[in-house]
């Protein structure tokens, strides 16, 4: 006979949790977190950037006054008169403290005639033809002790030179002379009117290198001259580059006003 009592279910025992189940939010965590730390670092990063920056533009601006005061210094005429006497050793081919700009070859022809009549004009004695083929080379200069003037603006280099001068005497090429006498039928003066007219030659040539004819033909060679030697003056600073001087214009005193340049640069930059 079966008991009345029913037996007791048995109860379930408890399971423990697997890891395998905190695993994806471990994981999760972990990668919250290494993000978490390379955003504070970016920021720690873009900070000592920024701060490198500032820091490296305060220096550039520094360098960039610096620069600018060198500029002015450098610019000076009696550095100017130093650095020419520097660095063109040829400067005393023209005599000390003068800078040869510009030479230019050309043959002069000097004539003397002389007719002489008598008897109230009624004979002619002739007429004496003297001539003189004169081979010469004129040379001009600037004087490095006159004044400079530099102008800047923007990186623009104007430079305004002294005047332009030719350098007397004037070269004489002696050994090319080329002389040419005729004599009239009465006349027998040819030798002296040579004479006189060899003795003519050195103040004639000087007039003629004083001329503005002379000189315009001079002055574009000349001013090249300048400005290249300028060019090379700046490089030897560090001047002659992309962000400071691109061009160099060159204008002597003569010329014009202090505000009144060429618009062409004399030279520029590539």
């Amino acid at each position: 006979m079966e008991s009345e009592n029913p037996k007791p279910e048995p109860q379930p025992q408890s399971t423990p949790v697997s890891v395998a189940a905190w695993r994806w939010p471990i994981v999760v965590v972990v990668l919250a977190m290494m993000v978490l730390v390379a955003y504070i670092v970016s920021l720690k990063t873009a900070k000592d950037a920024a701060a490198g920056t500032i820091r490296e533009t305060r220096e550039t601006i520094a360098e960039i006054g610096e620069a600018a005061v060198n500029i002015a210094e450098n610019f000076q005429q009696a550095k100017i008169t130093e650095t020419f006497i520097e660095s063109l050793p040829e400067v005393s081919d023209a005599g000390e403290g003068r800078l040869e700009v510009a030479t230019l070859e050309n043959t002069k022809v000097f004539k003397r005639t002389n007719t002489r009549t008598i008897l109230w004009n009624k004979i002619n004695l002739g007429t004496t033809v003297t001539e003189i083929k004169v081979p010469a080379t004129f040379r001009y200069h600037i004087d490095l002790s006159a004044e400079w003037k530099i102008k800047v603006r923007d990186q623009q280099c104007i430079v305004i030179a002294p005047m332009l001068l030719p350098t007397t005497p004037v070269a004489i090429h002696t050994d090319k002379i080329e002389k040419r006498s005729e004599n009239g039928w009465g006349r027998f003066n040819a030798d002296d009117q040579m004479d006189g007219l060899m003795q003519s030659i050195t103040p004639r040539l000087t007039s003629h290198a004083s001329s503005d004819s002379h000189l315009n033909l001079v002055r574009e060679q000349a001013r090249k001259t300048v400005a290249e030697f300028v060019r090379q003056w700046l490089m030897k600073e560090d001047h002659w580059r992309e962000d400071r001087f691109r061009t160099v214009t060159v204008i002597f005193a003569e010329e014009a006003e202090a505000d009144d340049f060429p618009a062409k640069p004399t030279l520029q930059l590539n």
